[in-house]
């Protein structure tokens, strides 16, 4: 299978790193082939503006939606974008790694969402493709992430509650919503409490999750 990881984590010696390392040789040992978008390291450009179109459909206003419309038919954005969107084209399944910042993703992998997964590229509500019928269906996606609160917390009797409900709205409101089918999430708690024993067992944990979900090719 052809995989594209997208990783937001901005210290490579972090237990996320780790893990996305491991993820990314015991995918590649199984046959699969792997690019990876390391966000942080690419410092990747978060934020939706005008400069991510090489031509304006209008200059006199920016209305974003018109825009990327324009320039999925053309072919006009910006270069960054363009590789990513390459990247989404070559691949079957999509992983988003990160850690839980205010229950949800890093604004950095929040931006290369809102710019990479254009209207006309990813999805076109003008033309009803959207979730079933979404421009990114056939592919699928999975999220791995890591939280700094206890398991406890993101419980449904929880201070933060069900991590599930809080992170449904991804899965569904994006991920669905582009036509992805959504493979279920894997969960790391308490990521930055842990101790080296743990940290071995939460990357055998990861491991075996990809063993099964991405089978020997």
């Amino acid at each position: 299978m052809n995989i594209l990881y997208i990783f937001a984590h901005p210290e490579p010696k972090s237990f996320n790193s780790s893990m996305k390392e491991m993820a990314i040789k015991t995918l590649k040992d199984k046959g699969n082939n792997v690019r990876l978008s390391d966000l942080y390291v690419m410092d990747f450009k978060p934020v939706l503006d005008k400069n991510d179109f090489l031509q304006r459909k209008k200059t006199d206003s920016f209305n974003p939606f018109l825009e990327q419309m324009t320039a999925s038919k053309e072919g006009t954005f910006s270069e960054d974008i363009m590789t990513e969107m390459e990247k989404i084209k070559w691949a079957d399944v999509l992983i988003f790694q990160f850690p839980i910042f205010f229950t949800g993703m890093p604004a950095i992998m929040k931006g290369w969402i809102d710019r990479v997964f254009a209207a006309g590229f990813a999805f076109s509500p003008i033309k009803d493709r959207v979730y079933e019928n979404g421009l990114l269906k056939g592919k699928k996606v999975m999220m791995t992430i890591s939280t700094g609160a206890e398991e406890e917390w993101y419980s449904s009797a929880g201070k933060h509650g069900d991590i599930h409900e809080l992170l449904k709205y991804i899965n569904h409101c994006t991920f669905e919503y582009v036509g992805m089918e959504v493979l279920d999430m894997h969960l790391t708690f308490a990521a930055g409490k842990m101790s080296s024993e743990r940290v071995g067992e939460e990357l055998a944990r990861y491991m075996e999750k990809l063993n099964l979900l991405f089978p020997d090719s």
